[in-house]
């Protein structure tokens, strides 16, 4: 018994040179699910209210994409207003349940896998911690669009046809999904998908790329580690432009091939439908049909999706960090 304890005894000595982790501190695996669930809720929230507040411009410009005449700016806001006078108020929102079902999971996955992308890139290039390096910073957008938009595409496709038809037509999202595979087949869910992803990879990643961007040279030039609110509204407005005007082509083309089967067209594939546009509309009146309204409506909606995020994610920590401190 050279260490001078006897059997049956405590070595008080020992136990007390052992690191001993409270029960109330959280792992690191608790931390890391907090995390996620945080990005998850918060980017949930930042679609619903983003979507909400552009539904009567979402769905005039789902419209117009739709048509294969040309219609003006100010045709559209018209559209908008007889739509009103013929349908009422709460129709300028038709289809934003749709919106919701397929926006609520697509921003809670792009959000959150978002950051998940910026943790990984930043270990294997070596930024931990740090801010990426710009291109880095662009896959990481694009790969959280990507993803989202893979996992929730036949809702997308759900919602642009609730916004074309009549209320006669379809009652509601589940009666649409049973039409569609009745009538049109399974297949027809997936209608658009191919655009739709080559039209994310520009759009999220010009996205991310520019609000995070203009986020770092704020920190930088201003000497402030979190811009304010108008500051972040106005990054995501800038964020929305550039994204959006990239990829507005390609998502006139998902539209179509989307709404083909109710618009009496047949589109079998990207290049085919581009030609017919071309064709029949012309290069900017068909390809970039209803892009000054979008230059209205994305801006506000990314800034407003963007923003809501930040903040979500700025109070839920500054919660959960009280709630410890409580105990």
């Amino acid at each position: 018994m050279g260490n001078g304890v006897r059997e049956g005894q405590v070595d008080f000595k020992r136990q007390d040179a052992e690191p001993v982790t409270p029960a109330h501190l959280p792992s690191e695996d608790k931390q890391e699910k907090k995390k996620v669930l945080n990005s998850l809720m918060s980017g949930a929230l930042a679609g619903a209210v983003a979507k909400t507040a552009v539904a009567p411009l979402d769905r005039t410009k789902i419209m117009f994409q739709g048509e294969s005449c040309w219609l003006s700016q100010n045709e559209a806001y018209r559209l908008i207003y007889r739509t009103y006078l013929n349908e009422g108020f709460w129709s300028l929102w038709r289809g934003n349940s749709a919106t919701m079902v397929r926006v609520i999971p697509y921003a809670a996955i792009q959000f959150c896998a978002h950051e998940e992308y910026k943790q990984l890139l930043g270990s294997y290039y070596g930024f931990q911690g740090k801010a990426l390096t710009p291109f880095p910073r662009f896959i990481a957008g694009s790969l959280a669009g990507t993803t989202a938009a893979m996992l929730t595409y036949p809702l997308d496709m759900v919602r642009a046809r609730m916004a074309v038809t009549p209320k006669e037509m379809y009652s509601n999202i589940v009666h649409v999904f049973i039409r569609i595979s009745r009538e049109e087949g399974l297949k027809t869910l997936y209608r658009g998908f191919t655009p739709t992803i080559l039209g994310v990879i520009p759009y999220a990643g010009l996205s991310f790329f520019t609000y995070e961007t203009l986020k770092k040279l704020h920190a930088d030039h201003s000497g402030k580690s979190q811009p304010s609110p108008p500051e972040r509204l106005l990054f995501g407005a800038c964020a929305g432009l550039i994204g959006q005007s990239a990829s507005y082509p390609l998502d006139v083309v998902r539209r179509r091939m989307q709404t083909a089967g109710v618009m009496g067209h047949t589109y079998s594939s990207i290049l085919l439908t581009m030609q017919e546009i071309i064709r029949e509309e012309g290069l900017i009146r068909g390809l970039y049909k209803g892009l000054s309204m979008n230059w209205v409506k994305g801006p506000i909606a990314v800034g407003i999706s963007f923003t809501t995020f930040d903040l979500t994610q700025i109070l839920l920590r500054k919660l959960q960090h009280s709630t410890n401190v409580e105990r």
